[in-house]
């Protein structure tokens, strides 16, 4: 049965609980190849058609088990609850009867050490910079007692009108995978 109120148009199914059908991705996002493959996740580049923007898709097999599920919709929650301009933000997330997808923002910025290795100097002053943002974002968690057992931190960076990538020192993310 068909349920009217229900977002994006997913199916309400006899025990209650509703599922996206791939179409719903696909008819908002194109979906890229797969770039790297997790061990509970597949990893690609995902744009949406209506704005061009470029994100991140995860996708957990529901087939791989109780804890690639449990993984998901914990992730999930937790990313429904978190805004804080230095954490990656959830853009969508989409449950089928396969599959869950999680589709956030992408980090262009690369490896920490790298870019720190790309600066030719990286004051102390950049570096409390960056240490302060993670300490802001992780303070933000637990604050919502949430504990990050796997903090990755990635320099954030942008396109310049030449198109050419141009790192911002003074801005990072924390990584939720």
């Amino acid at each position: 049965m068909v349920d009217a109120v229900m977002p994006f148009g997913c199916l309400a199914l006899r025990d209650g609980r509703t599922y996206n059908s791939l179409s719903d991705i696909t008819d908002k996002y194109e979906i890229g190849q797969v770039l790297k493959a997790k061990e509970f996740c597949e990893l690609c580049l995902v744009k949406e058609r209506q704005t061009d923007k470029v994100y991140v898709c995860k996708k957990f097999l529901k087939k791989d088990g109780r804890k690639v599920r449990k993984a998901a919709k914990n992730e999930i929650m937790i990313l429904k609850m978190v805004k804080h301009p230095n954490i990656l933000q959830l853009i969508d997330a989409f449950e089928t009867r396969k599959e869950f997808f999680i589709i956030q923002e992408l980090a262009t910025g690369g490896d920490v050490f790298d870019w720190i290795l790309d600066q030719g100097n990286y004051t102390e002053r950049d570096a409390a910079n960056v240490i302060r943002q993670v300490l802001e974002a992780v303070a933000y968690l637990h604050s919502l007692n949430i504990v990050h057992r796997n903090l990755k931190v990635l320099p954030v960076g942008v396109i310049n009108v030449q198109n050419k990538y141009e790192s911002n020192k003074h801005y990072c993310h924390l990584l939720w995978f």
